[in-house]
Order: structure tokens, then C-alpha cells, then sequence
């Protein structure tokens, strides 16, 4: 029996980067506060722990003074970095620099439309710690949309400047800008509309959805091990099993089924952005000796 390990999963640019940051600190020191799951998968939140780094929450970051945060990559809102001023923390930002350039386009982009009386919407799962920081450069006042359901949120008779969180599905932000250009031109009566659409999904996810496409392809069974909170493992998962059915989620080795692998002659492994190799190669071994 084969077992392949996809290549491409794995953790993103910006997850690498906070989880080096994060362990460089915890070299120096035996305890960093870090702001909000430092990663979306339990398993490496597990491991950090073990070294010395405390989760907290936004009430118990308010609390804090005098201390060491650490920003995870999905940033912050301005009044994290009012509240770290005030209370004298010192923060080492691990926000993603894609993450951060999106902001700034927020923060511009609504700026010039509120000018002209119209409206941010973010298409983004709301309450996602991206999406919070993103409504943030609004002063709270961007529409935040999962989905065509939540369309009815958005004035149709006022422009609209349109941006997307980072790791949503491409796929989903184009069905998304059709729908919202065609309810406005059918408001005005117009196609001479006011509508700005930003693609703002990062390459470095959705280039995954293809790649992930071909991997499942070449194996009878498929094992997608992502943490319950990842957004991202959600959305790659559901490609997966669109391209092949005999696909499951885990999020650790003790949720593998022998069953699943008894009639299998090749098995591959994948994952999220938030997806440590580490864990992909523990539940390869752990597929092997379930096979035996």
C-alpha cells in the first residue's frame, strides 16, 4: 500500500512566520502571551503551549500590563495597538504582510467611498479574528457577507466597494461580485453603476484548491487533517471531497478508522495553511500501522 504525503499542505507564509517568532521569544523567555489561537489547529497550539506560550483573549489582553503579546498572523484592529500604547505591552506583530497590505486597502478604500455615501463589504465569515481586524479599519461600519443569503445586508441604491478575506474560496468571491453588480444595475436601472470589486484572496491559498484537485485524484482514500476552527480547512476539505467522496477530516491520529483503509492500495494525506507538516507525518505512520 502507498501513503503520499501532499507536498503543497501545509502552513502558509504568514503561519511559519508567527510560529518562528513565537518560538525565538520562547528561547529567552519561559512564558509569551499571544492574542487569540496562535494557529487554528489544536495539535500545534498543544505543542507551543508546552514551551511556554499562554493564549488570551481580548478581556484578559485589556488586563495585561508591562509584558511581551504576540500578534498571530491573522491581525489585529487599531484599538489592540491603542490598548498595547496605553498599557505599556510590547508587541511583536506576526500580523501577515498580505493581511496587512489588505488593511490598509480597507482603510483607504472606505475612506473614499463613505465619500461618496457608499459602503465597504467584506465577504469573509464574520466574527473571524481576519474579518474583525479588517471591519476595524472601518470604525466598525463595513457589511460583512458569508454568502448570496446575506446580500440583503447591502444597499443596492449606493456604490459599493467591494473586498474579500483572504483565505475565502475564489471560486465564492466571483459568484459573489456577479450577483451584487447585477441586484445594483437592477436597483438604478443603470449599468452606469459605482462598484469597485477587489480580489484580495491570497494566491498562496487559492492556488491550493488546484493542487489539492490533482492530489486526491490519485488515491483511493484521502485523509484532510485540518483544526475544527479553520476556515480555510473547511473550504479545502469540501474540495477535496467534491473531487473524491472517499475523503475524511481529522484533526489528530486518534480519529483515524482502520475501516477506512481496508480495501485501499494508495492513501494520501493533505491539509490546511494551518496544517503542520508534523502532523500530517504522524497520521502517515499512524495509517501504516492500522494497515498492518
Amino acid at each position: 500500500m502507498k501513503i503520499e504525503i501532499d507536498s503543497n499542505s501545509g502552513f502558509c507564509f504568514g503561519v511559519v512566520n508567527a510560529i518562528q517568532l513565537a518560538e525565538m521569544e520562547l528561547d529567552r523567555n519561559d512564558i509569551l502571551y499571544c492574542l487569540g489561537d496562535i494557529v487554528h489547529n489544536n495539535a500545534e497550539v498543544e505543542r507551543l503551549k508546552a514551551k511556554g506560550l499562554a493564549t488570551i483573549d481580548h478581556g484578559q489582553f485589556e488586563k495585561l500590563r508591562n509584558c511581551k503579546v504576540l500578534l498571530r498572523a491573522h491581525g489585529e484592529p487599531p484599538e489592540t495597538y491603542e490598548t498595547a500604547l496605553k498599557n505599556n505591552i510590547q508587541l511583536i506583530d506576526a500580523s501577515c504582510p498580505v493581511v496587512l497590505k489588505l488593511q490598509n486597502n480597507i482603510k483607504l478604500g472606505f475612506d473614499a467611498i463613505l465619500k461618496k455615501g457608499g459602503q465597504v463589504v467584506i465577504f469573509g465569515k464574520e466574527g473571524h479574528a481576519e474579518v474583525n481586524a479588517l471591519v476595524g479599519q472601518t470604525n466598525g461600519k463595513a457589511i460583512v457577507i458569508s454568502g448570496i443569503r446575506d446580500l440583503d445586508k447591502i444597499d443596492f441604491s449606493k456604490p459599493v466597494n467591494l473586498f474579500a478575506q483572504t483565505t475565502k474560496n475564489i471560486e465564492g468571491f466571483y459568484d459573489i461580485q456577479k450577483e451584487i453588480k447585477n441586484r445594483m444595475i437592477a436597483k438604478q436601472g443603470t449599468e452606469k453603476i459605482k462598484f469597485i470589486s477587489n480580489d484580495t484572496v491570497c494566491r498562496q491559498v487559492s492556488h491550493r484548491q488546484p493542487q489539492l484537485r490533482e492530489f486526491v485524484k490519485k488515491h483511493d482514500v484521502v485523509i484532510f487533517a485540518s483544526g475544527q476552527k479553520s476556515s480555510n480547512g473547511k473550504m479545502l476539505y469540501q474540495v477535496c471531497k467534491e473531487e473524491n467522496p472517499n475523503t475524511h477530516f481529522v484533526s489528530d491520529s486518534n480519529e483515524l478508522d482502520a475501516e477506512w483503509f481496508k480495501t485501499s492500495n494508495s492513501i494520501g494525506v493533505c491539509g490546511a495553511t494551518s496544517t503542520p507538516r508534523w502532523l500530517m507525518e504522524k497520521i502517515a505512520k499512524c495509517i501504516e500501522i492500522l494497515s498492518i
